[in-house]
């Protein structure tokens, strides 16, 4: 019987002769020897540069980064209520356009109920005033409203209640010093003139008693010098200037 050790002996002798005969290729071992080493993982031998850093888990895991704002793909419309307004130019033309209308219904009234003449209307920039001489308003060295005057007045009060703005009544006399049982000297005077007229306007109720100012000035703002007798009448009046011009402004402002 041939043994189990027999039979190796007999075959490895075998491959020794059939190695023996055989001739190798030393370029094609070479290749095929790189391609098993690629296949079953042979390390390779690999120069190095520089020496290897430590690394830590959370860094390989985790980087910071930067945040960056969101676009959104819409576009959004903002509505906001705007109320028209009035250049500077269109303002001023109103109000000169208002304050002329006011001054011609005035000057109509004054006609109508004053033809005697001693009565004008002028403006003044943006003021209307209304000059009474004393010959149309009080007696001489008196502050006795005149009937036809008392009546002017009641007449002007209808028309100051629609119209914007203070109302100055102003009292003046010539330069002739007064000296009587009631008054003093002309400040007295005209100051006195200057009240009775504002307390005849106030007999209509609906006219507000804030809007009037009441002055006297004696005889400090002549219209023209004191030297003869028909001047010194000139300067004794009555003034009512309607202040008008920046409350019509201001309500043009707000209503534009």
């Amino acid at each position: 019987m041939v043994t189990y050790a027999d039979l190796m002996t007999l075959l490895l002798t075998f491959f020794v002769l059939m190695l023996s005969f055989a001739e190798i290729d030393a370029i094609r071992f070479k290749r095929l020897a790189g391609e098993l080493a690629r296949a079953f993982g042979v390390q390779q031998e690999v120069e190095a540069n520089a020496i290897p850093l430590g690394t830590s888990p959370v860094m390989r895991k985790f980087s910071p980064g930067r945040p960056q704002p969101i676009p959104f793909d819409e576009v959004r419309q903002k509505t906001t209520q705007e109320h028209p307004t009035l250049a500077a130019g269109q303002i001023n033309s109103r109000v000169e356009s208002r304050l002329g209308e006011i001054e011609q219904r005035i000057e109509m009234k004054i006609r109508e109920a004053n033809p005697d003449g001693n009565v004008r209307v002028e403006r003044d920039g943006r003021d209307i005033v209304i000059r009474i001489d004393e010959k149309g308003s009080f007696p001489s060295g008196s502050a006795q409203i005149s009937p036809s005057f008392a009546a002017l007045l009641r007449t002007l009060s209808e028309e100051f209640i629609e119209i914007p703005g203070y109302i100055a009544i102003d009292g003046h006399t010539d330069n002739v010093p007064i000296s009587n049982a009631r008054f003093e000297s002309n400040w007295g005077l005209s100051a006195m003139r200057a009240a009775v007229v504002a307390d005849t306007l106030l007999e209509n109720e609906d006219l507000a008693p804030w809007r009037l100012l009441v002055r006297g000035h004696a005889d400090t703002r002549p219209l023209v010098p004191n030297d003869t007798p028909e001047q010194r009448a000139r300067n004794r009046r009555v003034e009512l200037t309607i202040r008008a011009g920046e409350a019509i402004e201001r309500e043009l402002g707000d209503g534009a």
